[in-house]
């Protein structure tokens, strides 16, 4: 079963649709903020998407014949923070929820984490937490910056790219 978090009611509702359509896995839309959600609330779900949005997430690991079955959390954390159109308060904008997400991501431990962020957000020291964060819990990090251009969108708008895999170091270490 997946689990979405997203706060905004016209995005949840959307979800909602998004899964009665089944155009994206059935799971149970949380309308709480991130803030208000605990370690216990995601028990017994398979896949969490955080800041799910539009469901692209749950879209996307269809799309790449990822198994329902198959755990992984995904979060695309608000970019406003760090967006150039923003103030770039970065870390220090109430709205940069990578800490609250990652607090769930300790407690929790998932196997697979996919996320995404304006590629901005690297100018302000936010990918650097994130690996640091992630590497201190264990986990091998990777990213890559694309522009939309890349998937035959008609605009650059680069976007940051991230994966951390709980076993990747273990992996890496022992490696022959």
């Amino acid at each position: 079963m997946n689990y979405y978090n997203e706060f905004e009611p016209k995005a949840a509702a959307g979800l909602r649709q998004l899964i009665k359509d089944g155009l994206i896995p059935a799971g149970e839309v949380d309308t709480r903020s991130i803030t208000d959600v605990r370690p216990d609330d995601l028990k017994g779900f398979t896949q969490c998407h955080f800041f799910a949005g539009i469901g692209g997430w749950s879209r996307a690991l269809d799309l790449a014949l990822w198994p329902h079955d198959r755990p992984v959390w995904t979060g695309s954390c608000p970019c406003q923070p760090f967006s150039t159109a923003g103030k770039q308060k970065g870390g220090a904008d109430d709205r940069d929820l990578w800490p609250v997400w990652f607090k769930l991501i300790r407690e929790c431990s998932p196997a697979i984490v996919f996320g995404e962020q304006v590629a901005s957000a690297i100018s302000h020291g936010w990918l650097d937490r994130v690996y640091a964060d992630m590497e201190a819990e264990g986990y091998a990090c990777g990213s890559a910056v694309l522009p939309a251009c890349a998937v035959d969108a008609p605009h650059k708008r680069d976007r940051l790219w991230f994966v951390a895999d709980a076993h990747g170091a273990e992996r890496w270490t022992n490696a022959e």
